[in-house]
């Protein structure tokens, strides 16, 4: 009964969507890829919104509900069904009587199964597309046929692309540079390419200073190159190349729509950090937390340890991970090669679930000192046992994939018990709504 209804929900807000559209004629900016989605998406929005009335999908709104939604501005009822009622009336009023409307909507799409891209380029028709990159075994991938059937689905969106759209492409990943064979409209590419349209470079580790005069990271810094012109860009509060992707994926955008690249600079250093994507968090006893813990796939943990490893740090540098789900039958491989990654160099892996088992398999196999793993179940198990282990100077990453029910992963909640402001994790982390309470 409850899937029937949520069909009818959908039909109902998908055709109150479409007709809003319609009416109210808003330019859209949509958001695909494996890595990285939320926060170019979040990074367009803090540099559109500079000029123009934008609104962006809410957290990670990115699914046929959740696109519809962001269209008519309503959240998600999850299953209260007077919230579903008032979403639908609330679409109806925007539909029968004229209301102010975003000049620009910001939509991250994703993909979960097969007719999933299609079916949102039935509807949907952007005015730009950001490509972020593809990752070689994808989240999801095991409800398709290959890794290579993933991006087929994510790509057939260039297909609903408007005429005088234009294409924004990872000129660092062939297999969204790819795409451009299938677009012979106007391009525009980014990375850290020599031959990118706009080009991130020097990216660098920028550090605070604890009470001790010790330096913990505080953020990044790097060039962002478009023509003849060349300025820095400074994100405090996280880490990593992919914020970096993220802006000159964004300068490229925002450029195309007339902001100068000053405006843009300014725009993404007061970009609104997304919860659980490389954000830096305090935690107790003097430790650094690294969230990443919103979700998680074979690149992108690779990509999240490979920022572990090149980052100062005074005391241990310890990896917490979780499983990686809907791998498929990629699934045992890929743990196991997250887990000699973290065996080259942390002090510390703490893995969580059955499938974090592979990553500690993998550790161990790379000749990583089997005292120097820990194993649970858990990540609230895994949150009190680094609650009493770590200790002043450590820098603790924190990744794993979502899950529920019996994949029930949130790694979150490890971080909930090592936090130094656990008042503030309604703030700071993922998945800290009411309705996430009883999932």
């Amino acid at each position: 009964m409850k899937q029937l209804a949520k069909k009818i929900v959908t039909v109902i807000i998908r055709a109150e969507a479409t007709a809003v559209l319609r009416k109210y004629k808003p330019k859209i900016v949509a958001v695909i890829g494996s890595v990285g989605k939320t926060s170019t998406k979040d990074a367009a929005y803090a540099v559109l919104s500079r000029e123009f009335f934008v609104r962006k999908s809410e957290k990670s709104f990115n699914s046929d509900i959740g696109i519809p939604l962001t269209i008519l501005g309503c959240e998600n009822a999850w299953n209260n069904p007077v919230g579903w009622v008032k979403n639908i009336f609330a679409g109806l009023l925007l539909i029968l009587k004229k209301h102010e409307y975003p000049e620009w909507l910001v939509l991250e799409i994703g993909v979960d199964r097969p007719g999933d891209m299609k079916d949102a380029a039935s509807w949907i028709h952007p005015d730009a597309i950001i490509v972020t990159r593809f990752a070689d075994v994808p989240v999801h991938v095991e409800y398709f046929a290959s890794p290579e059937a993933v991006i087929v689905e994510k790509s057939l969106l260039v297909g609903a692309l408007k005429k005088d759209g234009i294409l924004i492409l990872n000129h660092d990943d062939p297999k969204a540079l790819a795409l451009k064979e299938k677009w012979k409209g106007k391009t525009k590419t980014y990375g850290f390419s020599e031959e990118s349209d706009v080009k991130a470079s020097h990216v660098s580790v920028l550090y605070g200073e604890d009470d001790l005069e010790r330096k913990f990271p505080d953020g990044i810094i790097f060039r962002l190159d478009a023509g003849e012109i060349s300025l820095p860009v400074r994100i405090r509060g996280t880490l990593g190349n992919t914020m970096a992707y993220c802006s000159a994926a964004t300068a490229a955008l925002g450029m195309s729509a007339g902001i100068n690249l000053v405006e843009i600079s300014e725009g993404l250093s007061e970009v609104a950090l997304p919860p659980g994507r490389m954000r830096i968090i305090p935690g107790i006893k003097k430790t650094l937390i690294i969230d990443d813990s919103y979700n998680a796939s074979p690149v992108a943990v690779a990509s999240a340890l490979g920022t572990l490893e090149e980052i100062k740090c005074y005391g241990k540098k310890i990896a917490v991970l979780g499983d990686m789900l809907e791998l498929g039958k990629y699934s045992k491989e890929e743990h196991k090669k997250i887990g000699a990654i973290a065996a080259s160099f942390c002090d510390i892996l703490v893995t969580v679930g059955i499938r974090g088992r592979g990553i500690a398999d993998g550790a161990l196999d790379a000749k990583m000192n089997e005292n120097q793993i820990y194993q649970f179940d858990s990540s609230r198990e895994a949150g009190k046992y680094l609650e009493k282990m770590i200790d002043d100077g450590d820098i603790i990453l924190v990744k794993g994939s979502q899950g529920s029910g019996a994949n029930k992963i949130r790694m979150e909640q490890a971080i909930e018990e090592i936090m130094a402001e656990p008042e503030k994790k309604a703030e700071l982390l993922v998945r800290q709504g009411e309705e996430w309470k009883v999932r």
